[in-house]
């Protein structure tokens, strides 16, 4: 059974920093592209972050040069360090893990608050 957990969320305040972790189990990990998706109340879900297998990575605009996510496949985790918060950076944080043929998989996400 495969299983995605995100952990690490909370409230911080603006210009703070918060490091997300996404756990999957159940999967050859490696393989698998990871994403971070956002979703704020009354807007649509965006794409925060992504890292491939190969390690390459994207990042929304929005975050370029605050966020940096990284991989692990020894413990199966993508991490989302994110510095320099911003209210604006408010939202519910959930992590996708996708392979084109081995399946797509979503977090139940984590509560990110940047708030004084």
């Amino acid at each position: 059974q495969v299983q995605v957990v995100e952990s690490g969320g909370g409230l911080v305040q603006p210009g703070g920093s918060l490091r997300l972790s996404c756990a999957a189990s159940g999967i050859i990990f490696s393989v698998y592209t990871v994403a971070w998706y956002r979703q704020a109340p009354g807007k649509q879900r965006e794409l925060v972050a992504s890292i491939a297998s190969n390690h390459r990575t994207n990042y929304a605009d929005s975050v370029k040069g605050r966020f940096t996510i990284s991989r692990d496949n020894v413990k199966n985790t993508v991490y989302l360090q994110m510095n320099s918060l911003k209210p604006e950076d408010t939202a519910v944080y959930t992590c996708n893990v996708n392979h084109f043929t081995a399946g797509n998989y979503w977090g139940q996400g984590t509560q990110v608050t940047v708030s004084s």
